[in-house]
């Protein structure tokens, strides 16, 4: 077995927990994070007792499993038998779009600029049962919450089975306001599905309050655990309506009794199972789950109210200093629209490739999405680094200005 890292305890604004990240300024957490010491151990802690044990390990990684269960659910004001583990935020909104009892004709609301992974899977949906897609515009939104709900309010009249959107937009960070939404929803009779992969360990989500139907959610962004592990809520009055069409051998009521329970315990007619989890057909990523669970022991640890205040006087800082440099900033005015994103367009004639490059080159990680510069610090981003960042951008705009 591997000898342990030291490791301090988490603290905020503190990056000990990464002593291997190349970046001078890692502010890309809204792509991919950057595993800690902690997620690192957690994940080489499976593969080993796997080498050490072999199948006798599974039954301790299922129990961790069912903990982590109750860990998203107490994350989002779920119960963990509304959660099922998916491999990422797309399959969780494949085997919503899949199971779905739809109807020939049924109208999907998505929305202009949402990452595809809210698209794609409606689309296919669409073609394959006769649906229709009708997009609607985020810009009311960016105005603000009162005209995006409007606009909304107008497309529902016509009548709409679901509607799918994020939680917070991958290109500007606006947090979107899921509790008006769900009540429109609700009020149309509206089923209401949530990406929630770019809010979920940064602004807080409640599916009770947002009356929210479905949630899916990937790690290996602000939940800082790694690629390959998440999860799906389905409100418990959807369930039963659900088509198990994403079924597999795990589906099934006791599912594991043949290989545990003696002879004549082999069938084929257990029931599927009547609830979030059978969407898990198959053996999942135990490494994957077990990092995640590290990482949200670090959140409680340090407290999400307090994650979210810090990221925010980290980007309060971060926005002063670009808006002096000329760049126009598209974070929300009032701090309940934020979230742990800061998008800018940087200044008239400078590339947004060539600037980002410029940026990496100098040792700041961010990321271009749709051609808008987007940083996207955590708890280890201390305040005290904004200045070095800025000396950056100036050194980057200087290098592809002239």
């Amino acid at each position: 077995m591997s000898e342990p890292r030291e490791t301090r305890a988490p603290a905020l604004g503190d990056r000990s927990l990464f002593p291997d990240l190349a970046a001078r300024f890692y502010l890309n957490h809204a792509a991919i994070s950057p595993p800690s010491l902690p997620v690192r151990a957690a994940a080489l802690g499976v593969l080993e007792d796997y080498a050490r044990h072999g199948a006798a390990a599974f039954p301790r990684w299922s129990e961790q499993r069912a903990r982590l269960k109750r860990k998203f659910a107490s994350m989002i004001g779920a119960a963990a038998a509304d959660i099922g583990l998916v491999p990422n935020t797309t399959q969780g909104v494949i085997d919503v779009a899949l199971c779905l009892p739809w109807r020939r004709g049924d109208r999907i609301v998505v929305f202009d600029g949402e990452f595809p992974a809210n698209v794609t899977p409606w689309q296919r949906a669409a073609e394959l049962f006769g649906l229709e897609i009708h997009p609607v515009p985020l810009r009311p939104f960016l105005e603000s919450d009162a005209a995006g709900l409007s606009r909304l309010e107008d497309e529902l009249r016509g009548g709409v089975r679901l509607v799918a959107v994020s939680a917070v937009q991958f290109q500007t960070g606006l947090r979107m306001p899921l509790r008006g939404i769900g009540a429109l929803c609700r009020a149309a009779g509206t089923e209401l599905f949530v990406d929630a992969i770019q809010a979920c360990g940064m602004v807080p989500v409640d599916v009770v309050e947002g009356h929210v139907d479905y949630l899916a959610c990937g790690s290996h962004k602000w939940l800082m655990g790694l690629e390959g592990a998440g999860f799906l809520y389905v409100h418990p009055e959807r369930v039963a309506a659900l088509r198990p069409s994403v079924a597999g051998w795990l589906s099934h009521e006791d599912a594991l009794a043949f290989l545990f329970e003696g002879p004549g315990r082999l069938r084929y007619d257990r029931p599927i199972r009547k609830r979030a989890d059978f969407i898990e057909g198959g053996n999942c990523n135990s490494v994957g789950f077990a990092a995640l669970e590290a990482s949200i022991d670090i959140f409680s640890e340090l407290g999400p109210a307090a994650i979210f205040a810090h990221v925010s006087g980290y980007l309060d800082l971060l926005e002063a200093g670009l808006r002096a440099r000329g760049f126009d900033s598209l974070r929300a005015p009032e701090p309940t629209r934020r979230s742990g994103s800061l998008s800018v367009i940087p200044p008239a004639n400078v590339s947004v490739v060539a600037l980002h490059a410029a940026l990496g080159r100098l040792g700041v990680a961010c990321s271009i999405p749709d051609g808008i510069l987007r940083f996207s610090p955590h708890w280890p981003n201390a305040h005290a680094e904004v200045a070095g960042v800025l000396e950056a951008v100036d050194a980057a705009l200087a290098s592809v200005s002239g």
